[in-house]
């Protein structure tokens, strides 16, 4: 996608470009952004599918019946809910996103006495992607929650050496969870994390993300 962006930033196919100091109008615009708009939409398509296959990985920790750990990772199962909430959030997000993933680059409708005959609707593609970004770190911060709280029930066992420093950047900004409390603010922070490539950079440090 990144490769697409720089090409077509680049790039002039109608319309003047005007050049004030040298004094030249040139032909030359780049109206019709359809590799733009598609590349949009296959990074909403890509996403959707990383947020479907991480809330199943939710799943498989809280649901008793795949699980070998505490029902829905609560202290008191029954008495507590633990985080059958949050994974049913994840699924709703994850839910949501499948329709967010129609591609919008599919459809166009001519305007302007037919002059804008054929648009590629980017703006739209990438609306809907700035939400599915959204829905999906929300689905990671749930997953890494669960995770975390997995890995607690399961001390003095310790997980690999990136994980373990990623459990301890997220318990700085959630602690464990010892009875059922609201979880938005946790989630939200990790997110946080996410967006802001604190975890990327346990995996790697020295990259660009």
């Amino acid at each position: 996608a990144c490769q697409v962006f720089e090409i077509e930033m680049n790039s002039a196919t109608d319309n003047p470009l005007v050049f004030a100091s040298e004094g030249e109008v040139i032909s030359g615009g780049n109206f019709h952004g359809q590799p733009i708009a598609l590349a949009l939409d296959l990074m909403a398509l890509a996403l959707t599918q990383l947020g479907g296959i991480a809330e199943r990985r939710i799943d498989r920790m809280v649901n008793p019946l795949t699980s070998e750990l505490p029902a829905f990772l609560a202290h008191s199962p029954g008495l507590e809910s633990g985080l059958m909430i949050a994974q049913v959030a994840a699924a709703a997000l994850a839910s949501e996103n499948k329709v967010l993933a129609h591609p919008a680059s599919a459809d166009s409708i001519p305007t302007s006495g037919n002059k804008e005959d054929y648009v590629s609707m980017g703006m739209s593609a990438a609306l809907k992607l700035e939400s599915v970004i959204a829905n999906v770190s929300n689905i990671l911060a749930i997953e890494l929650l669960c995770a975390c709280q997995a890995l607690d029930f399961l001390a003095p066992l310790r997980s690999g050496k990136l994980a373990e420093q990623a459990r301890r950047l997220i318990r700085k900004v959630s602690p464990h969870i010892a009875k059922d409390r609201p979880l938005h603010g946790d989630i939200a922070r990790i997110a946080d994390l996410i967006s802001e490539s604190e975890l990327a950079g346990i995996i790697a440090p020295d990259s660009q993300v």
